[in-house]
């Protein structure tokens, strides 16, 4: 672990683009997480305003508040937003200048790279302070191509793929990954995102910032490093946007040069329109023909997760009981029920593999 941090969101605590914020306060290995900034929902506990479970931290109304009336002091100041575009809020920018001025480091996943800014960046070597700009893409000479070795790796892949973007795939893939150790199994996560970095389980690679040519290698290269490190029974893959998010298309990289052979698809129900952006115009097509064109590739679905944002409990239950029908699959509300029945799911495959072996 790193050290402590505290969390910038902006007044978004409670909704999407804190996204980063919501992962983080749900747990991460690379962090601990002492604090949120925001000054909506100050006084609160960040985890009953993210999903009603209290997790003991505070939220902070500014920095000087935290600073204030924090027992402990941070040595990490990581922005928990993921804005359409990417760029870093003006009224944020100060927050990190006050930040910098206090000793603390700043670790950013925007498109926008704070080492970028001037300002910022001169304010950092004079308090001899380190920004981590997470998107930044690593040099060429380190990235990797694809050389088909990913084909000698025997422990089956799992990805968790959806059927847009900002459907908790992150969330679901650690919780894959925990439940399935909890079980007794080698479990390893291969994160895809800039939040999965800075929760720090597993290997991995920004997929979004990582030079084009370079996106099926850098798969291969987390996978192969990761069973070398671990030799693990079973991998877990974060996903990223969806198969035909127009906006965003992104799949079928694991499913060909991850060589994944198995896929929990993640679904919200609530939801009718690609970036839950009616302008936009272009429905989420049914889930059914989802894991149509999943098995068109070589894979098979072995669950539905559901997304339950905006529906009541017994809505989602609802929706439970129809997709089960209609699919012929189990449907999984992973934060209100876990995963075990997934799980269970993971062991046949095991099983299956180990006997085809």
């Amino acid at each position: 672990m790193d050290g402590n941090a505290i969390i910038l969101t902006g007044g978004l605590l409670d909704q999407y683009p804190a996204k980063t914020a919501h992962g983080l306060i749900r747990g991460t290995e690379r962090y601990n997480i002492i604090g949120v900034i925001d000054a909506k929902s100050a006084g609160k506990d960040a985890g009953e305003v993210v999903d009603g479970k209290n997790r003991n931290i505070p939220v902070y109304a500014d920095l000087a508040d935290f600073l204030k009336n924090s027992p402990e002091k941070a040595q990490y100041c990581l922005v928990g937003i993921a804005p359409k575009g990417g760029k870093l809020p003006e009224a944020m920018k100060a927050t990190i200048a006050e930040a910098i001025t206090n000793g603390i480091n700043i670790v950013s996943g925007l498109h926008e790279y704070i080492r970028d800014m001037p300002d910022l960046a001169d304010l950092a070597r004079q308090h001899n302070v380190q920004i981590t700009d997470v998107r930044k893409p690593k040099p060429k000479s380190e990235l990797h191509f694809w050389t088909g070795k990913i084909k000698d790796i025997p422990a089956p892949r799992i990805a968790v793929l959806g059927t847009d973007v900002r459907m908790g795939k992150r969330t679901t893939t650690r919780l894959l990954t925990q439940a399935a150790e909890a079980a007794g199994f080698k479990a390893q996560m291969i994160f895809t995102g800039q939040t999965g970095w800075m929760q720090g389980r597993g290997k991995g690679f920004i997929l979004d910032s990582t030079y084009n040519d370079f996106v099926s290698g850098e798969l291969e290269y987390a996978i192969l490093s990761s069973y070398e490190e671990s030799q693990p029974d079973v991998f877990f893959i974060e996903g990223q946007a969806a198969l035909r998010n127009p906006s965003g298309p992104c799949g079928s990289e694991y499913l060909v040069s991850g060589q994944v052979k198995y896929v929990v698809l993640q679904h919200a129900p609530a939801r009718v329109y690609f970036d839950d952006n009616e302008e936009l115009g272009i429905k989420i097509p049914p889930v059914s023909t989802e894991i149509q064109l999943i098995e068109l590739y070589g894979a098979k679905v072995l669950a539905v997760t559901l997304n339950t944002a905006g529906l009541t409990l017994e809505q989602a239950r609802e929706y439970q009981r129809q997709y089960a029908a209609e699919l012929g699959l189990p449907v999984v509300l992973p934060l209100e029920d876990g995963v075990g029945r997934i799980v269970d799911l993971v062991k046949e495959v095991l099983e299956k593999e180990t006997t085809a072996v």
